[in-house]
């Protein structure tokens, strides 16, 4: 299974590891889902999870972002012509239509297109034990 991940979730796990968003990062852990990420998406995972006002351990940070360059799937993405309400979430969708990525997991749906493989964490999980 392939995703793209929003950084959304990712902030998410950080500050609570509990919770839907934190069985995401533990199945990208175990090798069980393979992230896709550019660029640009490896830029902000940095960028955010960087921030002083978030705090958070770079130790923690610079192995999670690691893993994702060693273990994660690098997409050369293809621009995609669409507009969104947020273009800084634009990133992600290229990803998406770029990749074999299954789905888009983030926790702000309403940013992007209608599309049933753009999912919560919540709604990944319950895929998953439909499965």
């Amino acid at each position: 299974m392939k995703i793209v991940l929003d950084t959304n979730i990712i902030v998410s796990v950080f500050i609570n590891p509990k919770g839907m968003p934190g069985e995401i990062i533990s199945l990208i852990l175990a090798k069980k889902i393979t992230i896709c990420y550019d660029n640009k998406i490896f830029s902000e995972y940095m960028e955010i999870l960087k921030k002083s006002k978030f705090n958070f351990d770079n130790i923690l940070v610079d192995e999670f972002l690691h893993f994702i360059k060693e273990n994660g799937e690098y997409i050369i993405a293809e621009p995609q012509k669409i507009k969104f309400s947020d273009e800084d979430d634009k990133m992600f969708y290229d990803v998406y239509k770029s990749s074999d990525a299954n789905y888009i997991i983030t926790g702000n749906k309403k940013h992007f297109t209608k599309e049933k493989n753009i999912i919560t964490p919540r709604e990944y999980i319950e895929l998953s034990y439909e499965s």
